[in-house]
């Protein structure tokens, strides 16, 4: 009989997230299933700050990946409400990833995760991801499952590397079997539905993390106040943009000796928001105390979180 579809054949869609520690491969691990660089990486933790959705088009599915910072013990208000935001994350999506990288011990800051995650798996299955496995041996990479699977009761465990692209499309398979069935959620070819200004932010605020002192990530916030045609040019845009800071210490580590670090932001970023955005681009940065921003409701609304 012709016509008919087999319930394998039915169209998928909905939302996975992954969760770990902070610097597990969360973000790494969006771009190579989407295929483009929707959430920026970093080595130094909390480097994601908003809920980027990164959308995965397949024939059989629609698989929209939210990307979470990293869950912690918070020590500032900031601190407080992003893992509010991981939390509710939690409760809204069809399945859930947790990463667990595989050059690093499991410890205690994925325990508590998964214990978290724990009072969510019974209505939401939880896959267990071996992360950066090209860093390490096979064996290791064996033992890091074995680590893993004491932790808690996974759906699936599986390990992947997002660098070479091992075992990716496995994953996406896995993720989109636990989607219901459902049409198209977003139009084919639309990769994010995150606003082009912020995706700008976060390329300048990752250009900005590179190479600085550790105790600068949590300290730095980009909003882009101006996105605009250049005047006289078709072909350019204008994007002026603030980096702000807590304090005038930091603001002299961003610009560095003679403005030549806050130089190689403008132009590390530039680069990339040219790509994303498919245009020439005039970018100004200019550097802004925000005085303990993390700490202060009235300014975290204002810098959007």
């Amino acid at each position: 009989m012709t016509g008919v579809t087999s319930p394998q054949d039915a169209h998928r869609s909905g939302f996975a997230c992954f969760v770990g520690r902070p610097n597990a491969g969360k973000s790494t691990l969006t771009n190579a299933l989407v295929g483009s660089k929707v959430a920026i990486t970093s080595d130094k933790p909390q480097t994601t700050r908003h809920t980027i959705r990164g959308i995965v088009h397949r024939e059989d599915a629609q698989l929209i990946i939210v990307d979470t910072p990293g869950l912690h013990r918070p020590r500032t208000l900031l601190g407080q409400r992003l893992n509010d935001l991981v939390m509710e994350t939690w409760s809204e999506v069809d399945v859930i990833g947790l990463c667990v990288p595989a050059d690093q011990k499991v410890g205690p800051g994925d325990k508590f995760i998964a214990g978290e995650l724990a009072k969510v798996a019974r209505k939401t299955p939880v896959i267990g991801i071996v992360t950066k496995t090209d860093l390490v041996s096979p064996k290791q990479v064996a033992e890091q499952l074995l680590a893993l699977q004491q932790v808690m009761e996974f759906a699936e465990l599986i390990p992947v590397s997002a660098v070479d692209g091992y075992q990716v499309g496995l994953l996406a398979d896995l993720l989109v079997g636990r989607l219901p069935e459902g049409p198209q959620l977003y139009p084919e070819g639309e990769l994010t539905d995150e606003p082009e200004q912020t995706l700008v932010a976060e390329l300048i605020r990752e250009a900005a993390l590179d190479g600085v002192r550790d105790e600068l990530p949590h300290s730095i916030a980009v909003t882009v106040e101006e996105m605009l045609p250049r005047e006289g040019r078709d072909d350019m845009l204008e994007i002026h943009a603030l980096l702000h800071v807590e304090r005038q210490s930091q603001k002299a580590i961003v610009i560095g000796r003679g403005g030549e670090r806050l130089k190689r932001v403008g132009m590390t970023s530039r680069k990339q928001i040219e790509k994303l955005l498919g245009s020439k681009v005039y970018l100004d940065l200019r550097v802004r105390v925000a005085k303990d921003w993390q700490r202060d409701p009235k300014q975290l609304r204002r810098l959007g979180f």
